[in-house]
């Protein structure tokens, strides 16, 4: 997982706004070093220059301190578990350590069940690595999970997979890139294509964007490349 980029953009802001959805975080969690504010030019462009920065993921987001009144599992070299409310629980929490300590990254597993969900949070330094680019990397381990908790279990099992709280920041990176997209939409009368996204995170769009005024979506193309399209809603 990236933790630094530089960027380009015409201005300074659309140069911080193209880093921080490089980086699936939001401006509050980042620091941001203004590399050149770059020149707007003149007749033609003529001695333009564009804006650079340098984005970088602040250290308290890459390493949280775990919460004092947390009782994880640990992985790596100092092992133990928690006691599961159900073999599903320990089986799929268990195999996720197993994962991650395959991979050598070290930290803590807490999980809980709500109803017919298991949530897992891994937490630790350097476990950054297992989220990968805007979350893949944790979007393959936790359908993984979902498999061993459901390989056995009469009742379809929910499985949420976060690290550091990761999911929550990228679901409010969605949703203000969504909300800036849809103000283009609305001042411009022209339709938006955002990036490909997968289905967990294009409903996160759709439905931040469904009592927006002037804007409709919809989805189009082919997975893993189908995207939301965001159109003036008198079109």
């Amino acid at each position: 997982m990236a933790t630094m980029v530089e960027k380009t953009g015409k201005t300074v802001e659309e140069a911080i706004n193209e880093a921080l959805e490089e980086l699936g975080v939001t401006s509050e969690e980042v620091i941001i070093e203004v590399i050149d504010e770059g020149v707007a030019g003149g007749v033609l462009g003529i001695g333009r220059r564009p804006a650079r920065v340098r984005v970088s993921i602040d250290e308290e987001v890459l390493h949280p301190s775990p919460a004092s009144d947390e009782a994880p599992a640990y992985y790596g070299d100092d092992e133990y578990t928690d006691e599961p409310e159900s073999a599903e629980e320990a089986e799929t929490t268990a195999y996720v350590a197993a994962i991650l300590s395959g991979i050598g990254i070290h930290g803590k597993i807490s999980s809980y069940r709500e109803g017919d969900s298991l949530h897992i949070d891994i937490s630790g330094q350097d476990v950054g690595a297992a989220i990968g680019h805007h979350g893949e990397t944790l979007d393959a381990i936790q359908y993984l999970a979902t498999l061993v908790a459901n390989k056995q279990s009469e009742n379809r099992l929910r499985v949420s997979v976060d690290i550091g709280g990761y999911r929550r920041r990228r679901e409010s990176t969605l949703i203000s890139m969504a909300e800036r997209a849809a103000e283009k939409v609305v001042k411009s009368g022209r339709a938006f294509k955002m990036d490909p996204m997968n289905p967990a995170e294009r409903r996160i769009v759709h439905t931040a964007l469904q009592e927006y005024p002037g804007v409709t979506t919809f989805s189009e193309g082919e997975e893993p490349e189908r995207r939301i399209v965001i159109t003036p809603s008198d079109v």
